[in-house]
């Protein structure tokens, strides 16, 4: 009993030095990004409360809540979302079970492993917009070789004719470009998991799958929480891929992309400043989701008590 309690207050005093020491360390990062996105934050939630358009800047009218009315009674914003969440949904699955296998592979290799982490990796080097053109080329219905590829849809079928094929075709090009992301990120995880544990599992009789759900996954808990994190805020916040491959037609409009047309196409400041400000809610709503879905305990992830 007495060890116990000699040990939970060095427990304790450890965890507290280390978040001292994380917010020394972050708290220049952070003055930073506050002066910088402070102001463009606080003049987004203002201008949404005004009725502005930029091509008449004197008829700008104060309007309260009443360009978010409009936006969350406009079914068009919720289409929008649906779209969203599901590429998201979508992308961040698939680039959660591929990346998972190239991090095994590339956790196992022997000979080789930094030519296949860098050739695995080339992909995620590519600018997102070539590699957007890239894809609409591979679907185009003259020129693409996905159809030549794919007999059996015949070799006139147009991809970006109809919604759902357009929407397939987004999402393989978003999973062919930061599945290398996910990869990298679990391959980070999957080296914090003990080779003890795993030749005890197997010792015992374990099967690789029985190793893999009790053993593995559970100890890459903190890593898994973290890629799929960061894919799927990035991924809510698609924009490229759909700008360049179908420009929203085919009902194919993401959150983002129908910010951009309200405030660049449409010059309406105070309608998309109030979407601006909803797409940032709900990508925090986004990671607090994710967060207490997993929750992960970050001390134990480090290794205390």
């Amino acid at each position: 009993m007495s060890a116990a309690t000699a040990v939970a207050p060095r427990a304790t005093e450890r965890a507290r030095a280390e978040n001292r020491l994380g917010w020394k360390l972050v708290a220049p990062a952070v003055v930073v990004m506050l002066i910088v996105t402070a102001y463009p934050m606080v003049r987004a939630i203002y201008l949404s409360l005004y009725q502005y358009r930029m091509t008449a800047p004197g008829d700008r009218e104060f309007v309260g809540l009443a360009n978010y009315w409009a936006v969350l009674t406009d079914g068009l914003w919720w289409y929008d979302v649906f779209n969203t969440v599901f590429i998201m949904v979508v992308t961040v699955a698939f680039e959660l079970v591929i990346g998972f296998a190239f991090a095994m592979v590339m956790h196992r290799l022997v000979f080789a492993r930094g030519v296949v982490r860098a050739s695995i990796l080339i992909p995620y080097g590519i600018i997102t917009v070539v590699s957007a053109i890239t894809w609409q080329f591979a679907f185009s219905l003259n020129n693409g070789f996905v159809n030549g590829w794919l007999p059996f849809f015949g070799d006139d079928y147009n991809w970006f004719g109809s919604h759902w094929p357009a929407i397939f075709a987004i999402c393989v090009s978003e999973i062919w470009k930061t599945t290398p992301f996910m990869s990298l990120l679990l391959l980070a995880g999957l080296s914090q998991v003990s080779e003890d544990m795993l030749e005890a599992a197997k010792v015992d009789g374990a099967t690789w799958w029985q190793r893999l759900w009790k053993v593995i996954l559970p100890n890459m808990r903190a890593a898994i929480m973290v890629a799929v994190l960061f894919r799927a805020l990035d991924a809510f916040r698609i924009f490229d891929n759909i700008f360049m491959m179908t420009r929203g037609a085919q009902d194919t409009e993401s959150a983002s992309f129908l910010t951009y047309r309200q405030v660049i196409e449409l010059f309406e400041l105070g309608a998309g400043s109030a979407l601006s400000v909803l797409l940032f809610l709900s990508v925090l709503l986004l990671a607090f989701s994710i967060v207490r879905v997993f929750r992960v305990d970050l001390g134990r992830a480090r290794g205390e008590g």
